[in-house]
């Protein structure tokens, strides 16, 4: 986990896109909406025009929506933006329909005559409003849309269109979308060339014709002034011109993860993608077909490497393949999430997934109370929610990789990709491809982590026996854990005074003996040595403290993520991270004797992660300068200039602050 830089918790949840924790801190993934239960109504097909003018912050558009009601409809509700006003509505046969807002913002509808169950429906609605991105949106904290120069963004979850099925229900769409001179527009399956028009104000104008034929969630355009694209294979970059000079090397970065999740996963439905720049107020990214927003703060940052992967890793599993409900939604979130550790693991080595996947099983156990197949029942923006279909997603298909091995595993995923192209999937899909890859039965494996909650707490013991005639040493033990239902292979490693051994141990209940013969006497038994088992132990309960308190922060619930940081502390006294988080908190109440305090105690503990020394002589540094105490000041910028750390910028502000006093920024 990096140090927090003042991102929002408006901008964590989703999805990302979402909020998904990059190399030692936390990239985006994006928030889920707002229904549990799958909607009775069906949108199938959508025609929009639409024109902005970003000087007015202004929206005027009119949407022909195909749909299918359920038996005896006689109220149709669509999901809408509040900030919108619908000025008409008709019906197929142009007649008027009323229409009323909903205390939760939706449109309900009243049709002029019954509609048939089954047969589709075309409603016309008009509409218009301004969307300056400060009005209160469909979700509250979360700024999904804005009307703006240089960049206009319209997130398919502001539901700027009448909308229904969030992530469930797919459709296709046609576009035409008409803007100011020299913006350029982004969507899902763009059409021949754009062409001059005539705006509503008289002035001169482009029109953007898309067209998504497949169905899918093509509900997204961006437009915004760029500088000309960077290219590299299938990816195109449009950045603005503060950051031009990273638009190569993302086009080159971009390009490989996108050849390397086609490697494993085959050929998607999209020949390229557009990676576009957005603007640092809204989420750090979001997808649709053909497209991946990027926050613009992350362009040019490392973290912003696993970023653009976990985006680019929707076109397959969000856009090719969505959930059949939102119970379902941690197998596309939680496999976009892995695809992004498997890149990691590809580009880095072991050890870096490896350690990325600390924050990962951090997340899946920090509100592990609920089944998956049940999280549906939860509220989509809780941060329960998301870390159940990102971050325990992504470990059952990490664990899922381990228990039916790496040939297996890739075969299922590019299986169910196929098999399920343009459609909703199931958990019971995922099995059945599982199973019939790996010949393998999975129903333990799925009932465990899928139907149920908790994660095994492993302990061995065990007695050493040397054997005769210089044949070496027989190790006889039993592995124990606490859940009686368990049923998985685990990874037993015995290191012996010459050679280490691995053995893969069948773990079932509570209690499983082995026996194993080495040549050299064990030195140390290791019980799933290379994290391939979601497991609680008392490094991870620190995490997980950690992350609800970082939660709670970014919540405004300074006092309860307090308790929550001392909560780890007390279990780690030597937790540097811990105690950083505690300087953080009380840095922001003005504590400052306390607040050093608690960073000093930070440089103290165990220096995990790293980043917690060079940041804490900076915000030591800086509560010098708001003091008065300039010269004390300096000495912890170049202290911190020492550690020759750069983590998210590090070094680049404590030389500022070497040049120029901190100053507490206005509004704080």
């Amino acid at each position: 986990m990096l140090p927090h830089r003042s991102i929002p918790f408006r901008a964590a949840i989703l999805a990302l896109a979402s909020l998904v924790t990059l190399a030692a801190g936390a990239a985006a993934q994006v928030a889920l909406p707002a229904a549990v239960e799958r909607p009775e109504l069906q949108i199938s097909a959508y025609q929009i025009d639409a024109e902005i003018d970003p000087a007015a912050h202004h929206l005027q558009a009119t949407a022909v929506v195909t749909f299918t009601a359920p038996p005896n409809a006689d109220l149709v509700t669509f999901g809408f933006h509040p900030a919108l006003k619908i000025t008409k509505i008709t019906d197929d046969q142009g007649k008027l329909l009323t229409g009323e807002r909903t205390a939760d913002g939706s449109i309900r509808v009243t049709p002029n005559t019954p509609l048939t169950a089954g047969t589709p429906a075309h409603w016309t609605f008009e509409y218009e409003g301004v969307i300056t991105g400060n009005e209160d949106g469909p979700i509250e904290g979360l700024k999904l849309a804005a009307i703006d120069d240089p960049i206009t963004y319209l997130l398919y979850p502001a539901r700027w269109f009448p909308m229904t099925g969030f992530l469930t229900d797919r459709f296709t769409a046609q576009i035409h979308f008409r803007v100011p001179q020299g913006m350029r527009v982004f969507a899902s399956g763009e059409t021949g060339q754009p062409h001059p028009v005539t705006l509503s104000n008289g002035k001169p104008g482009t029109e953007y014709d898309f067209n998504w034929t497949k169905p899918g969630f093509p509900g997204t355009v961006i437009a915004g002034r760029y500088v000309d694209p960077a290219s590299a294979g299938p990816i195109k970059v449009y950045v603005t011109v503060s950051h031009r000079a990273d638009a190569n090397r993302i086009a080159q970065t971009a390009a490989s993860e996108f050849n390397f999740f086609t490697d494993d996963f085959g050929m998607p439905e999209v020949s390229h993608v557009n990676v576009v720049e957005i603007p640092n107020d809204t989420l750090p990214a979001f997808w649709a077909p053909e497209l991946a927003a990027i926050m613009g703060a992350h362009l040019a940052d490392k973290p912003g490497v696993r970023l653009i992967a976990n985006t680019l890793a929707h076109q397959w599993w969000s856009s090719e393949i969505s959930p059949h409900s939102l119970s379902d939604a941690w197998i596309t979130y939680g496999m976009s999430r892995y695809a992004e550790l498997m890149y990691v693991e590809d580009e880095q080595g072991r050890t870096a997934m490896h350690q990325a996947l600390d924050d990962v099983a951090a997340g899946a156990l920090a509100y592990d109370t609920t089944p998956l197949s049940s999280s549906g029942r939860l509220s989509p923006f809780s941060p329960e929610f998301q870390s159940q279909s990102m971050e325990k997603g992504a470990m059952i298909f990490h664990m899922l990789r381990w228990e039916m091995g790496d040939k297996d595993f890739l075969a299922t995923l590019r299986g169910l990709l196929s098999q399920y192209t343009d459609q909703g999937v199931r958990a019971s899909d995922l099995t059945k491809v599982a199973e019939a890859q790996s010949q393998l039965n999975l129903l333990p494996f799925f009932s465990q982590w899928v139907d149920g909650t908790g994660a095994p707490t492993f302990t061995n013991k065990y007695e050493v026996y040397r054997l005769g005639n210089n044949k070496g040493f027989r190790t006889i033990g039993e592995i124990d854990q606490d859940l009686d239902l368990f049923n998985m292979p685990v990874d037993l490693r015995i290191e012996t005074e010459g050679k280490t051994v691995n053995q893969r141990i069948d773990v079932v209940g509570t209690d499983t003996q082995f026996v194993v013969d080495t040549f050299g006497r064990p030195r140390r038994i290791a019980i799933d040595p290379q994290d391939w088992v979601l497991k609680t132990t008392p490094d991870l309960k620190v995490r997980i403290a950690i992350l609800k308190g970082q939660q709670l922060v970014a919540q405004g619930d300074l006092i309860d993520a307090l308790a929550q940081y001392q909560q780890a502390l007390q279990a780690n006294p030597q937790s540097s991270l811990a105690s950083y988080r505690i300087g953080e908190v009380l840095f922001t109440q003005k504590n400052y004797q306390a607040a050093v305090n608690s960073y000093r105690d930070a440089l103290r503990g165990d220096d995990e992660p790293t980043w917690t020394e060079v940041w804490s002589h900076i915000e030591i540094g800086k509560i010098f300068d708001l003091t008065g105490q300039r010269d004390r000041a300096v000495e912890e910028y170049r202290l911190a200039v020492q550690t020759n750390d750069n983590t998210q910028g590090a070094l680049n502000e404590a030389r500022l602050y070497l040049q120029k006093p901190y100053s507490q920024p206005s509004g704080d």
